[in-house]
């Protein structure tokens, strides 16, 4: 039977408003809100309270939400979806290399924060053993990955794009379809989500991208997996 009980949110943010404000839309959708105010105290959460997402403010005390990312992927595979106050390029892109799944930009309109939620929540998961080219090995309901034999430890947004290139080996999906398939239809961003997340898997799977094993660009379209 599906799982239908309440999906538990960790809100990380030390600005008391913000707190309030987004744990009343989230608790309004039915949710169960959990708040942590520092750095340290959101890793404490992230581990006991076992969240299915966490909203997490890049610009924390104790240690800022980069560090905070980076520890909790060490232990959870939760969506991590980071707040930060910056617009520049390089803020999101850092956030994404350590294991975020998506970013807003401060100030953001609560009714985006919930819907950038459902849509992560709706990601579909398979219960079937996906093909893969030779050397790589995905075992989609048990979420295990392997590069030659070598266990590979992969966000949930990563091992998406994995197994939706690897449902239809050799077959080039889109970045938009990427998109609609691991974050959702209703999911709105542009295409360099999808090769921030694409790089970082290829540099897990040690896809080499000048001769790559796994992983092909088809330039202009976007990408397949290779078919061995």
């Amino acid at each position: 039977m599906p799982d239908t009980s309440p999906a538990r949110i960790l809100v990380v943010d030390d600005e008391p408003p913000i707190v309030e404000l987004v744990r009343g839309y989230l608790a309004r959708e039915g949710w169960l809100v959990d708040v942590a105010v520092d750095g340290p105290s959101a890793v404490e959460r992230a581990r006991s309270d076992a969240p299915d997402v966490i909203v997490l403010d890049l610009m924390l005390p104790g240690i800022d939400g980069i560090e905070v990312c980076r520890q909790v992927r060490t232990f959870s595979d939760a969506y991590i979806l980071m707040l930060t106050a910056r617009s520049e390029e390089i803020d999101r892109i850092v956030g994404l290399s350590v294991g975020a799944d998506d970013y807003l930009v401060k100030p953001f309109s609560p009714r985006e924060l919930v819907a950038r939620i459902k849509a992560v929540l709706r990601r579909p998961r398979s219960t079937s053993r996906v093909a893969a080219p030779v050397g790589l090995a995905i075992d989609e309901p048990r979420r295990d990955v392997r590069v030659d034999g070598a266990s590979v430890e992969l966000t949930a947004t990563e091992f998406g794009i994995l197994a939706a290139l690897a449902r239809d080996p050799g077959v080039v999906l889109s970045r938009a379809a990427l998109l609609d398939l691991v974050w959702g239809q209703e999911f709105i961003a542009d295409d360099h989500l999808v090769d921030v997340h694409v790089a970082n898997l290829r540099r897990k799977l040690g896809d080499d991208t000048s001769a790559p094993r796994f992983i092909e660009t088809v330039r202009a379209v976007g990408y397949r997996l290779i078919v061995s």
